[in-house]
């Protein structure tokens, strides 16, 4: 028997409401009710999300709402008869039967597959017959344990010769075709399979071989080269990126929702077919640049704007892992050696003079793993341009814009042009790569597109851009700014930490932060014992580049309710993030929710930097957060004025999200949490 369901999680006949964010709270109740859950609003907050991405219902009056959450305690069924039906979205009407699907964040792929396999049963009409026959919830509990117990439907299956006595007045029946499938939802917990089966079921009844990959939350067995090969068209019923899409290069593609997949998998299959005939239909790619084809649709009602968040997030994404790394490890190498590390090349001379058999100062291990551990973060952080450019080439272009994005942001390094003329030389190198991408070229030539001809053009025409063109004037324009802020240094100092504290949390790690940061370290090397300015403006850099990260971790605690799991999850790495100075860390919050997280982290940086120049703290270390405690004057009131900074921008945070929310006219008797994540989402 399993435990994912018991009588005590079955409601028959119930009235839970008479909208969809109503059953979905009751039905947290219930799961919370038997233990099961630690906390109600999160569970719900996180169903709702699921809701609001895609409306899980689905033919034949039933309705799945499903979702991953760190208040659940282990993997949960609970199952209400609904009297009266709620509308979930299907289109044949309302649901009276629904299964809430709640599984921990961190489920086995055990528990997975059962919940995939009751999705599954879900579209038999017998089972859900059963269902609605059932007098009492241990009835209800057999048969969902029968349905476990069976035998697996194959999600990955072909509808063979048996099927090849489809009725007369099929289309297809007298020329068969083969088909293959993906399909995946963000979950991966029901709609992924359901479509699967629902498409497999309407290709038996055309008489079509099918053979479908689900990529969901457990193991994902490839479909065979061979059957993908011998495919004549393609369905991707999918709610996310598919794996692996090259694989299925050059076929006739039919793109859609998952849910479309259990909704109308037949007319899919019908569309499929004509795709296959037809000499203009969509094809997967051949390689990235081609992709935006496929999406034309979808990508007509999408702003600009849009487009280039999306890209430039892309890039950041695969930045971070080299702020993250290289950051500790140069804070690491400030804490055993000191800071003397980062100025005038000392850890170099250290490495250059010195092994492990012969030790600096007479032996001094410290220092010398201090050096090591520096230089391998410096070396990380090198990276930071060309990986930036790099992969927004690559959001672009997709893998043949990323050897072109890495040379013109290698370039913008070497021409003084800096974040921004990585940004600039991204964006140049992936539109090159994607025009070059749009080349019709003889079929002997495509093999070589990706790998040899893009990248050779594509660098030729971005990064000659950025060598004669356009690095010196984003150089200039980098300078120009650094000079504006040495001009500042004479007035107010309370002024210029406020300045600093805005420019550190306006873009979290962006052009504008980076060219405050390097303002900052460019100056650190003329501090003295005279002339402490310098370690000044360096400590209220540091201090208010921490608050974001910190700020937002604060506020997923305060108030969690107002974060999706996503968010909380980010929230819990956004302390070390913060304490090492890694203002990266809150970019997953300001990108689902610029208006109110920027001005929040904004205002507590402006705090903590007027604080910091305002008591004079100084920092002598370019860079370790917390860690470089020792390399920090006034230590004291550095700690406060990063606290001070934190709890503003969080409470400002928290404040906005609760009471400066847009809420939809169709929507106003919706909980607020729910539109807040309709937003987030």
């Amino acid at each position: 028997m399993t435990t994912l369901i018991n009588t005590a999680l079955v409601a028959l006949d119930a009235n839970l409401g008479t909208d969809t964010p109503s059953v979905i709270r009751r039905l947290a109740e219930l799961v919370a009710g038997t233990g099961r859950s630690t906390d109600v609003e999160s569970l719900y907050a996180d169903a709702l999300a699921r809701e609001q991405k895609t409306a899980t219902g689905v033919p034949g009056g039933i309705a799945i709402p499903h979702c991953r959450s760190s208040a659940v305690r282990e993997a949960t069924l609970a199952m209400a008869r609904l009297s009266p039906a709620v509308d979930f979205g299907a289109k044949d009407g309302p649901a009276d039967i629904v299964f809430f699907i709640a599984a921990p964040a961190g489920a086995d792929n055990e528990h997975l597959k059962l919940l995939s396999k009751l999705a599954r049963s879900l579209i038999r009409k017998d089972f859900t017959a059963a269902l609605r026959a059932a007098a009492t919830p241990e009835e209800i509990v057999a048969l969902v344990d029968g349905a476990l117990a069976e035998a697996p439907k194959p999600g990955t299956a072909a509808a063979g010769p048996a099927a090849a006595a489809a009725p007369a007045s099929a289309p297809v029946a007298a020329a068969p075709k083969r088909l293959v499938a993906v399909t995946a939802c963000p979950t991966g917990i029901a709609h992924t399979y359901m479509a699967a089966d629902s498409l497999v079921e309407a290709a038996k009844e055309a008489g079509i071989e099918l053979q479908v990959e689900t990529q969901g939350s457990g193991a994902v067995t490839p479909l065979d080269p061979a059957v993908i090969a011998a495919a004549d068209a393609v369905i991707f019923a999918v709610d996310v990126d598919v794996r692996g899409k090259e694989r299925f290069a050059g076929k006739p593609v039919i793109n859609a929702p998952v849910k479309r997949g259990i909704d109308e998998p037949a007319k899919m299959i019908q569309e499929a077919l004509a795709a296959a005939t037809d000499p203009h239909a969509h094809r997967v790619p051949h390689f990235g640049a081609e992709e935006a084809a496929e999406h034309n649709a979808e990508a007509a009602g999408e702003h600009l704007g849009t487009k280039v968040k999306k890209v430039l997030l892309t890039g950041v994404s695969y930045m971070i892992p080299f702020v993250a790394g290289g950051g500790l490890l140069i804070a690491l190498g400030f804490l055993l050696g000191g800071y003397g590390l980062g100025l005038n090349g000392q850890a170099d001379h250290i490495l250059a003079d010195n092994t492990l058999l012969n030790l600096p100062d007479g032996g001094n291990l410290l220092l010398y793993l201090g050096a090591v551990a520096f230089k391998i973060g410096g070396l990380s952080m090198g990276f930071l341009v060309p990986a930036l450019a790099g992969y927004i080439a690559f959001g672009i272009a997709d893998r043949p814009g990323i050897a072109p994005g890495f040379t013109a942001g290698a370039v913008a390094v070497f021409m003084g042009a800096g974040f921004l003329g990585g940004l600039v030389g991204g964006l140049l190198a992936g539109l090159a790569a994607y025009w070059i991408g749009t080349w019709q070229v003889p079929r002997w030539l495509r093999g070589l597109m990706p790998v040899v001809i893009i990248p050779l053009l594509g660098s030729i025409i971005a990064s000659g851009a950025m060598l004669l063109f356009l690095g010196g004037p984003i150089a200039a324009l980098s300078n120009g700014l650094n000079h504006w802020l040495t001009g500042m240094s004479g007035a107010s100092a309370v002024v210029l930490g406020i300045v600093l504290g805005l420019m550190m949390c306006f873009d979290l790690g962006g052009p504008v932060n980076k060219v405050a940061y390097a303002f900052a370290v460019a100056g650190l090397g003329t501090g003295s014992a005279l002339n402490h300015a310098p370690w000044e403006i360096m400590a209220t850099v540091m201090a208010a580049g921490m608050v974001p990260p910190l700020a937002m971790a604060l506020a997923t605690v305060i108030d969690k309710k107002r974060f999706s799991l996503a968010e909380r999850e980010n929230g819990k790495a956004a302390w070390l993030l913060g304490a090492s100075f890694i203002s990266e860390g809150a970019i997953p919050f300001a990108a689902a929710d610029p208006l109110r997280v920027i001005p929040s982290t904004m205002l507590g940086g402006a705090v903590t930097g007027a604080i910091t120049m305002g008591f004079h703290v100084t920092s002598q270390a370019p860079h370790g957060g917390i860690f470089v405690f020792f390399a920090i004057g006034n230590i004291g009131m550095f700690i406060t004025a990063i606290l001070v900074g934190t709890v503003v921008a969080a409470l400002a945070v928290v404040a906005l999200k609760r009471w400066a929310v847009r809420a939809p006219a169709a929507a106003a008797e919706a909980p607020a949490t729910g539109q807040l994540v309709s937003q987030n989402s």
